[in-house]
């Protein structure tokens, strides 16, 4: 069986695009250099063997004359710099028209329908912020008047926090599916509706990432709907299930951190997951000869990137690297391992959103020496290099 196995290190971009102005973005961003130069190096022996550190000059990752993978760094066609254009493209949807973003906040209008449909009572902020700033100075009056946080970014997001120890989760699910068909009813073109929920915490107002859910665009024919209609396997561990909207997943896995997701995914290579246990409904077992294992690795984004601790970030990049060897030897000839990243989040910049930045892409088999791939256009290689792998 043909097998490709996919890993998102979400937000870890390689520096800025040509274009990066137009996304309110400086030309000094690049998100793993600066990490590298922050922590003084990183320890990330198996990334280097696969040739990280022959794509730039990054401090602390060494060059090799034997990449055990092909190495090198693909431009972005679609225009935006968020998790879901970059996963879209990652399976051959190029987006050419923008999400909608909202920098004033969203409309009245659509604020009052969501208020209407919901019944929450009213919503707090609707502004633009950073997540866990706007959860900390609006939680006492989230307690006093249950109202539910609204808040986006330079992302095209519609995000909605409450505690779950005064509102259940459940409601906030159910309020996330309502805004999510009031957008698409009213064509606002807003890319995810993201469910944020938190709870206090000794005093303290944290996000319960294990929870988070995203909400989706449901995007049209991608490579995983290929796949699937082909009987295929698609194998979505982490957020992948939420970017596409289910469509083209046949199994999923929701993860709560790097280490869950990187041991589901060393598990799914090992065939030691119980997949009709986590398959969908409409799944249809096959005698299929070809699979598909796509993973997210967030913490890289959302507790790091996001948060401005380039330290952390790096320790993030550093457990990842720990993950290879084991991956790698558990692969047959018939696996082809890609690591890649689908925007940038550089922690070292002013602000706290994505950046738009061009990403490394490694690709490693058993049986195919490394190679200096150069500067790939598109996301969309990736679907590519799938395809003539696994078909």
């Amino acid at each position: 069986m043909k097998r490709a196995v996919v890993v998102v290190i979400d937000s870890m971009g390689i520096g800025a695009m040509d274009d990066c102005s137009e996304f309110n973005d400086t030309p000094d961003c690049n998100t793993l250099k600066h990490v590298c130069e922050y922590n003084n190096g990183l320890n990330v022996p198996n990334l280097s063997k696969m040739g990280l550190g022959n794509i730039q000059d990054f401090k602390g990752i060494s060059k090799t004359d034997n990449p055990i993978a092909s190495y090198g760094t693909m431009l972005e066609k679609s225009k935006g710099k968020d998790t879901t254009t970059g996963h879209w493209e990652f399976m051959g949807l190029v987006n050419e028209k923008p999400f909608a973003t909202f920098p004033e906040g969203f409309p009245e209008e659509l604020i009052e329908k969501f208020v209407r449909e919901t019944g929450c009572g009213g919503v707090l902020a609707n502004i633009p912020a950073s997540g866990t700033a706007i959860i900390e100075k609006l939680n006492d009056e989230h307690h006093r008047t249950k109202f539910p946080i609204i808040y986006t970014s330079a992302d095209s997001v519609f995000q909605i926090a409450l505690d779950t120890d005064l509102i259940p989760l459940e409601t906030l699910y159910k309020w996330c599916e309502i805004a999510r068909k009031i957008l698409d009813e009213g064509d606002y073109n807003v890319s995810r509706v993201i469910a944020r929920p938190y709870k206090v915490i000794d005093g303290k107002p944290s996000r319960i990432s294990k929870d988070r859910r995203d909400y989706s665009m449901v995007p049209k024919y991608t490579l995983l709907n290929e796949i699937k209609d082909k009987g295929g396997v698609v194998l979505g561990i982490g957020k992948i299930e939420d970017i596409f909207s289910k469509s083209g997943i046949t199994h999923a896995i929701h993860t709560g951190s790097n280490k869950e997701g990187l041991e589901l995914t060393l598990k799914a290579i090992k065939n030691e997951l119980e997949l009709e246990k986590i398959a969908y409904p409409d799944y249809v077992k096959k005698d299929h000869g070809f699979e598909l294992i796509f993973t997210n690795l967030v913490d890289t984004d959302m507790l790091y990137g996001h948060r401005n601790d380039p330290a952390g970030y790096g320790k993030a990049i550093e457990e990842i690297d720990t993950y290879l060897p084991s991956m790698i030897e558990a692969m047959s000839d018939n696996d082809l391992l890609i690591i890649t990243a689908d925007h940038g989040c550089d922690p070292c910049v002013e602000g706290t959103d994505h950046t738009r930045e061009q990403v490394p892409v490694l690709i490693f088999n058993k049986k195919n020496p490394g190679k200096d791939l150069g500067t790939l256009t598109g996301f969309d290689n990736v679907a590519n290099f799938i395809k003539d792998w696994i078909f």
